[in-house]
């Protein structure tokens, strides 16, 4: 049974992304001062340069990051400690999921989806759920998949619980 299939649309999407610039507001007390407070900016992650799709129709932890174009335009619009900062974060959270994942949980296909913008989950009763990764505002991130149940996305420091809970009696088996 083939568990994952690409399919190139062939076509490049023209999408723009959009970002916020920090704001601040000015805020009266109760005796009638005013002070500035400054209110972070609100960035949106730039979209995928790819209008591929990834077709999933079996058990599996499917990873997704930016393509290089993106993950450079996500360079440009944060500052260079946050846009370290959350590489960094991804890389290592990433790294454990998989470790994880290849030592308990076996029997569960890892996908690896970089040049992608869509994922088609399949389920068992043939009906199917449609995820735009433009829309997730992570740049990096985990769906775990039984084709029994919804596709659901994880927090990866919790990896070991959402594995326990989503997939259930299908769970490690420890020696």
């Amino acid at each position: 049974m083939e568990f994952l299939k690409v399919v190139k649309s062939g076509t490049a999407a023209m999408i723009l992304g959009a970002c916020s610039y920090p704001q601040t507001h000015e805020i009266k007390s109760e005796q009638g001062e005013s002070s500035k407070v400054f209110k972070p900016a609100i960035i949106k992650k730039p979209p995928s340069s790819f209008d591929d799709t990834v077709i999933v129709n079996g058990p599996s932890a499917v990873f997704y990051n930016p393509d290089s174009l993106q993950l450079k335009k996500i360079g440009l619009v944060n500052e260079k400690r946050v846009y370290a900062t959350i590489t960094h974060d991804c890389y290592y959270q990433m790294q454990n999921a998989r470790k994880v994942i290849r030592r308990y949980w076996p029997k569960i296909r890892v996908v690896e989806v970089v040049e992608a913008r869509y994922l088609l989950f399949i389920k068992k009763d043939k009906s199917k759920k449609f995820i735009d990764l433009d829309a997730k505002n992570n740049i990096c991130g985990l769906f775990i998949f039984d084709p029994k149940k919804d596709p659901e996305l994880v927090d990866m420091p919790n990896i070991n619980s959402y594995l326990w809970f989503y997939f259930g009696g299908d769970g490690p088996k420890l020696n």
